[in-house]
């Protein structure tokens, strides 16, 4: 056994049935999860923001290095730079750096180079990977990082739903800027944008199916 220090985990048993029930409750929950690029501009508290983060921060990560960091952004004046950024990247890549065929994949979602949305929502979050840390001037390896911070994204995004708001995983395309604007250290790269706030009342999603149980899983 390592020299680790470990400590007791306890937690609660509970019936099949009830078990079957919390299941069944949760996907149904997040069966209802829709990425949306419609928002309201009406506030989100910060401590609902600080939860949200909380909650991806228990993630797993390899050999516990939670290689990841969450910038927050409410400020009016960061969000319509980031918007200008994103929205130059988006409009080159609508107008010569996609394919034809990806550009017929995303016809049916009515999606053009621009983001009014990142300027709308009340918070965007941004989600930084870590490639290494820095202690005491010396870099110290991080592992498995894109796993990592992919599974911390899932926790955040559950995260926002469960709290009754809306989001949109944004990839604009490069997105160094993020790191610019935001004056990141050199060892992160920016992962994920994440607009997050309310829906608003005229919200429209497209009229899309999810994939059946037997075409995404296998039992043996």
């Amino acid at each position: 056994m390592a020299d680790n220090n470990f400590i007791p985990y306890h937690r609660p048993q509970i019936s099949a049935s009830e078990m079957e029930a919390l299941s069944q409750d949760y996907y149904e929950k997040m069966d209802e999860r829709r990425s949306l690029r419609m928002f309201s501009d009406k506030p989100v508290s910060r401590k609902v923001i600080e939860n949200i983060i909380l909650t991806a921060g228990t993630a797993p990560s390899g050999a516990h290095k939670q290689p990841w960091t969450f910038v927050a952004v409410g400020d009016s004046e960061i969000k319509k730079q980031i918007r200008i950024a994103a929205e130059k990247e988006e409009y080159t890549n609508y107008n010569g750096r996609m394919s034809d065929e990806w550009l017929d994949d995303l016809r049916p979602f009515g999606t053009d180079w621009e983001k009014p949305f990142l300027e709308i929502a009340p918070w965007l979050i941004i989600v930084f990977r870590k490639i290494y840390d820095v202690e005491e001037g010396q870099k110290k390896n991080n592992y498995y990082v894109n796993e990592s911070v992919g599974l911390a994204s899932g926790f955040l995004l559950s995260a926002i739903h469960n709290a009754g708001l809306v989001s949109l995983t944004h990839t604009p395309s490069p997105m160094n800027f993020l790191r610019e604007i935001l004056k990141r250290p050199d060892n992160e790269r920016p992962f994920l944008l994440i607009p997050v706030g309310y829906a608003p009342e005229n919200a429209e999603v497209p009229d899309l199916s999810r994939k059946k149980l037997e075409e995404i899983s296998y039992f043996f």
